[in-house]
């Protein structure tokens, strides 16, 4: 302070009113100040807002200012832009009540903790994000020998904003933007909710024995069908994840949804409702049924002793309508991991064939129940999780009765380090089927991951995997017959 008596004289008060901007002496010594002084990183952003709406309202249409003074203060206005993001990144990220962190501390976390550890003092904004790029190294083939050629190099990287708000004493909104995805290079939201955990803003105390056990959640995002969405990659986020892609049918979509989940020691149940509607429109058409979908889960999940951790959790969801229900396995619009698999080459008609969600597979029954059961073993470094899953079709079809695929996995992990910032591993992902009842032969997809990963700190991770999917029997015909794609895919990504 002594070196910049200036600080005390500016006229800068207690409302953040704006300096002399005639003097760009002042602006630039502030700036200086604010750099040495980071431990008032609040008041500081704050003061380099103002500078900014100063800078650009009133001092760069200041006449008297020559060009040259006009270019040294947008270079203060730059600099001040990017301290003010930079030590935004770099500050202290508010704690926020019931919430699954967004790095490595939310590994192996699934629904939100009902632990209440975070005192509520008033209204808090945490800004987060994702980061993600990988480098492709595959091959590909099939039997008709038309699919492209792949060839070694990055594939656009993916971004994700993330929102959460601490708006009430127990009460929490969040929200997720795609910045930049595979299938959307363009910004728009993913979804968001809002989590009720306790009833205090009708009156103090209402209800507080029961939400001391129950969470609410309403909203339009991915609602909490089975335990692999909390594993998964989603666009950017992809810390959670130990390998580069999801699992083949992957369950998740985002839906319009209330949901209420009870934890009681090492029991847990949820049950909830959605639209069944990727895309929201309240226009009807003749095929318009509106069914709702109803989905659930029960579980039970114990620390048994410092070392060793059971999971184990079994959840359905059902939806009898026609024009409703089927995004379950369709519902992530950013795309597959695995860029251009599966993708033909241009025919003599230059026609082609292959979307940005390859590698993955959907049932698309339009009537569908589907139930998932999901064990989590941890003892030590060493984790298990698995996945048992049945999707049934029920609609008649031309043909005749939708049928049914059957998807099982399992995902063993060494992780190591002193804070367990190793881990190598592998997965085995196979789905079994038929479109139709009674269909001859059997669909059958299979893939074979194996990894490793660092963590450099709780932000940043890097992975690598060797990845193989094979589309096996007489049932695939077309790009699929034969078709089978290998090699090697690296992933950097950062969360926070």
């Amino acid at each position: 302070m002594d070196s910049l008596p200036f600080v005390s004289e500016c006229e800068f008060n207690e409302n953040f009113q704006a300096p002399d901007i005639s003097c760009p002496f002042h602006l630039r010594q502030k700036c200086l100040y604010l750099c040495r002084n980071k431990k008032t990183l609040v008041f500081d952003s704050r003061i380099l807002l103002n500078i900014l709406v100063y800078n650009w309202s009133g001092f760069m249409n200041t006449k008297k200012i020559t060009i040259m003074e006009k270019l040294g203060t947008l270079k203060i206005t730059l600099f001040s832009l990017v301290f003010l993001m930079s030590g935004s990144l770099f500050a202290q990220q508010p704690s926020l009540q019931f919430y699954r962190p967004n790095n490595k501390t939310g590994l192996n976390v699934f629904e939100s903790p009902k632990e209440d550890t975070v005192a509520y003092e008033g209204l808090k904004v945490r800004v987060g994000g994702d980061f993600a790029m990988q480098f492709q190294a595959l091959t590909q083939s099939n039997t008709q020998g038309n699919l492209v050629d792949l060839g070694t190099d990055f594939n656009l990287p993916s971004a994700n904003l993330n929102l959460d708000v601490q708006l009430l004493d127990g009460v929490r909104m969040h929200l997720t933007t795609y910045l930049s995805s595979r299938h959307h290079n363009e910004a728009w939201i993913k979804g968001g909710h809002m989590q009720i955990d306790k009833l205090n803003f009708i009156t103090p105390g209402f209800l507080e024995n029961v939400m001391e056990y129950a969470s609410i959640r309403i909203g339009l995002d991915e609602f909490n069908y089975g335990d692999a969405h909390f594993r998964r990659s989603d666009n950017a986020r992809t810390i959670h994840n130990p390998f580069v892609g999801n699992y083949i049918m992957d369950a998740f979509s985002t839906e319009a949804y209330g949901e209420l989940t009870l934890q009681t020691g090492a029991l847990l149940a949820v049950v909830g409702l959605t639209n069944g509607k990727l895309n929201q429109n309240v226009r009807l058409n003749p095929n318009s049924d509106n069914k709702p979908s109803f989905y659930g889960k029960l579980g039970f999940d114990e620390q048994l002793n410092s070392d060793l951790r059971v999971r184990l959790t079994g959840s359905w969801y059902m939806n009898n309508g026609t024009s409703t229900g089927t995004y379950l396995y369709g519902g992530d619009r950013a795309g597959s991991r695995y860029y251009f698999v599966l993708h033909t080459a241009p025919d003599e008609t230059g026609a082609t064939q292959g979307n940005d969600f390859e590698g993955r597979f959907n049932p698309r029954f339009q009537k569908l129940t589907a139930l998932q059961i999901n064990p989590f073993i941890k003892f030590y470094g060493l984790e298990f999780f698995g996945i048992f899953e049945r999707a049934m079709g029920g609609n008649e079809v031309q043909g005749g009765t939708e049928g049914a695929f059957t998807q099982i996995a399992g995902e063993l992990l060494y992780r190591f380090g002193m804070n367990e910032e190793f881990y190598v591993g592998g997965r085995y992902n196979t789905v079994t089927g038929t479109q139709l009842q009674d269909a001859e032969p059997e669909m059958e997809i299979s893939r074979f991951n194996l990894g490793a990963g660092w963590f450099l700190s709780k932000n940043i991770i890097t992975k690598v995997e060797y990845v193989q999917q094979k589309y096996n029997g007489d049932a695939w015909t077309g790009r699929f017959a034969g078709a089978e794609f290998n090699g090697v895919v690296v992933e950097a990504a950062i969360s926070f």
